[in-house]
């Protein structure tokens, strides 16, 4: 086991890059680069029994996230968890259903229900998860920053409130417009929710903290701006206060057309899915912020030809110069070839190198 070198993770290329700090080649890694295509993950997920007793387990919740090094030169490790942790401490009673995906035995049907949640203690409530962070912070590489995650509030909102992952978002929707009040009060506690969970995950041993906020790009430009953004300025403003070493990542699924009001928050960094051209996006924000993505996770199911050439696409895009860290454009997928992963990130650190 390891303690961390922070002057070596300061300055690695991951680190760096966050920074827009000279790098020698653009760092990668994978949203859910610890998942169901690596069949070592298959492996220990079985011997879990399921997916939310290996979240729960931090000595499993460590092995996974470590998993993915072992195999690939990535340039840093995630966390294993899931952003629908704080609801399940909340009392909702999340389970997972077989084709069916995330589901709560108790979701917010009333505006009395929100009166009632509590914020949960991290160290008591979440302390799995914080173990697992503090067990791989010792067993990772001293030199590989560790992010830490959370979902946004409005995002968790949405799944409080629909109760499940397969809808069409007409019941939290509904709850926004017929009862404003209501929707902000949930929102606020969630905030102060996601800024005390991500406080405790980089005390820890987090290096970096990355909000999702996968549910964001179901709104209009408004609705946006007022239930999801507001929220997730407060939490960045939260741990700049606090933390103001620690870099923050901000992700908004089908968010590309709000990038200048992202890089308004605070955050260090934008991920960017695959809808957008990040070329594009950096003439749009300039210095102010890193960027991370963004190639179409569909690209590692074609040739390894054709792979490389979605790296290089990518890559030109962006252009000479810093501030750029490599990813996909959203989590990868469980049928993908993991041999296909080492084709695009030895991709991306020979081919960058021409940029940096």
């Amino acid at each position: 086991m390891s303690q961390p070198d922070h002057r070596r993770l300061a300055d690695s290329r991951f680190m760096r890059a966050l920074r827009r700090q000279d790098v020698n080649q653009t760092p990668v890694w994978i949203m859910r680069q610890a998942g169901r295509y690596l069949p070592e993950y298959r492996a220990t997920r079985s011997r879990a029994g399921d997916f939310l007793t290996l979240c729960r387990t931090p000595e499993l919740a460590c092995e996974v996230t470590l998993q993915p090094l072992r195999r690939y030169p990535l340039d840093a490790a995630i966390i294993f968890s899931d952003i629908l942790v704080i609801p399940d401490a909340m009392g909702l009673g999340l389970s997972l259903v077989e084709s069916v995906g995330p589901v709560f035995d108790n979701p917010i049907t009333s505006v009395n229900q929100i009166g009632k949640l509590g914020i949960p203690d991290p160290e008591d409530d979440l302390g799995y998860v914080l173990e697992a962070v503090r067990t791989t912070r010792r067993n990772l590489d001293q030199s590989v920053p560790l992010i830490g995650f959370a979902g946004s509030p409005w995002t968790l909102a949405v799944y409080m409130i629909e109760g499940r992952s397969k809808t069409d978002f007409s019941k939290v929707k509904a709850f926004a417009r017929e009862d404003p009040d209501a929707i902000h009060s949930l929102l606020d506690i969630l905030s102060r929710s996601v800024s005390a969970y991500l406080m405790a995950k980089a005390h820890a041993g987090a290096s970096v903290l990355m909000i999702f906020d996968t549910w964001g790009g179901i709104l209009n430009t408004d609705d946006y701006e007022r239930l999801s953004l507001r929220y997730m300025t407060e939490i960045v403003r939260h741990i700049k206060d606090h933390r103001p070493d620690v870099p923050v990542i901000l992700f908004t699924k089908d968010g590309g057309q709000w990038v200048q009001n992202i890089a308004k928050t605070g955050c260090d960094a934008i991920g960017l899915d695959w809808t957008v051209n990040i070329g594009d996006v950096r003439h749009l924000v300039g210095s102010k912020v890193a960027l991370q993505g963004n190639l179409d996770p569909d690209t590692l199911r074609l040739n390894d030809e054709e792979i490389e050439q979605g790296v290089a696409n990518v890559l030109r895009s962006f252009g000479k110069g810093n501030g750029h860290i490599f990813n996909l454009g959203h989590g990868i997928k469980p049928d993908i070839d993991p041999d296909k992963v080492t084709v695009m990130v030895d991709a991306v650190h020979r081919l960058s190198q021409a940029y940096h």
